[in-house]
């Protein structure tokens, strides 16, 4: 029986790594990718002094703190920005409602520009880890696999207040800006 081909759909633009849940990320040129994302992807989590999570749809600051990946000084950071003392906990890495790997197209963000734009999303910082230069529109992918670099990705689903699409991992791998994209 003949495998089905892949067909080159676009290139990798950028990659983002968020380390610390809510707050800003860095832009790298390559990463490598785990069953669970990028690796040091969203690694650790804001807890407040009363053990809850803080996200930054509750304290919008965060989004503007840039994250290190130091677990002290980024708890520092954000105690100096949000007034008030906050820790930073690693992140579980099965059931926290994360997607291992969030993408979005230049075009969804191009149209996100001319006003279609989910509620509760923002246009300006849609938090992927990876841009996509495409051909077509990447929500039509759910269900589908995707190679990118030497990493095998499943779309599963669009998300509800971001745009793009979340994808878990079916094989590890490395991802490099300038990489191509084949469903």
């Amino acid at each position: 029986m003949e495998q089905p081909r892949e067909r080159v759909v676009g290139r990798v633009e950028q990659i983002w790594v968020y380390p610390v849940r809510s707050l800003a990320g860095t832009a790298v040129p390559a990463a490598e990718v785990t069953g669970h994302g990028l690796a040091g992807d969203r690694a650790w989590t804001v807890l407040g002094d009363d053990d809850r999570v803080v996200r930054a749809k509750d304290a919008p600051a965060m989004a503007d703190v840039p994250a290190t990946g130091d677990p002290r000084a980024d708890a520092g950071a954000l105690t100096a920005v949000l007034g008030r003392a906050v820790r930073l906990v690693p992140t579980p890495e099965e059931g926290t409602g994360v997607a291992p790997v969030h993408l979005v197209s230049r075009g969804a963000i191009e149209r996100a520009a001319a006003g279609e734009v989910p509620d509760g999303c923002s246009a300006d910082a849609p938090r992927a880890n990876l841009v996509l230069t495409l051909d077509g529109d990447e929500r039509t992918w759910v269900g589908r696999e995707l190679r990118v670099g030497e990493a095998l990705l499943e779309v599963t689903r669009t998300p509800k207040h971001c745009l793009g699409v979340y994808a878990d991992v079916r094989q590890a791998g490395r991802i490099s800006v300038g990489d191509l994209v084949s469903l």
